[in-house]
């Protein structure tokens, strides 16, 4: 009985004593956000004041810098609904919409110029109006567009996607394609970009 006590006792004490990783950039951790409020438009909004104008930086989802599935991510996790990491991923869930139909805390997927090309690269959450907040590579933060002023955005896109019902009592998360597994960490075991280490020299690696 006593080894085995002693057995237990060292993996809960190395566990315990893990060595947390060093920032490196590209950081491709997924760190999953803490549930901090119920899924809803007002706790969607609240969050994004509380992101408009943090630093893109590719691969981080928080809670200093996201890029665009980062914040995405970030948003429905921090509300309790579980969505992929990437841009690809999540756009694989919920339920399609079209572009006339879509409301508030919708997501707006992506890609190429090209009609024919099905690949997602980036992604957006809708605020009505025309308007929509992102990640941006090339403002380098968080920031809010219009399709209006920048009509490139309307030639990107390439479907929209609903996760919480109109009257927010529903979560559609059905998937439209098997998803691919990853593997989350918390901050114990990773490090995030900090304010500290300075902005990448390239948005993109």
């Amino acid at each position: 009985m006593k080894p085995l006590l002693l057995i237990c006792a060292s993996i809960l004490f190395f566990q315990g004593c893990a060595q947390k990783k060093p920032y490196h950039y590209p950081n491709y951790d997924i760190i999953k956000p803490e549930k901090r409020c119920k899924p809803n438009r007002e706790n969607i909004q609240k969050l994004l004041d509380s992101y408009l104008g943090k630093p893109y930086v590719w691969a981080e989802e928080g809670p200093y810098a996201f890029d665009c599935s980062g914040l995405t991510y970030n948003i429905y996790g921090s509300m309790g609904v579980d969505i992929p990491r990437t841009a690809s991923e999540q756009a694989k869930m919920g339920k399609k919409i079209p572009f006339q139909n879509l409301i508030y805390g919708d997501l707006i997927f992506f890609g190429s110029t090209n009609k024919r090309s099905k690949r997602i690269n980036h992604v957006g959450i809708y605020l009505g109006n025309g308007w929509f907040a992102h990640a941006s590579s090339k403002e380098r933060k968080v920031t809010i567009s219009h399709f209006d002023k920048e009509p490139k955005y309307m030639k990107r896109m390439k479907l929209c996607r609903r996760y919480l019902s109109e009257d927010e009592r529903a979560k559609y998360m059905d998937c439209d394609a098997p998803l691919k597994k990853m593997a989350v960490l918390d901050l114990r075991y990773t490090t995030p970009w900090t304010p500290d280490k300075g902005l990448p020299e390239k948005a993109v690696p």
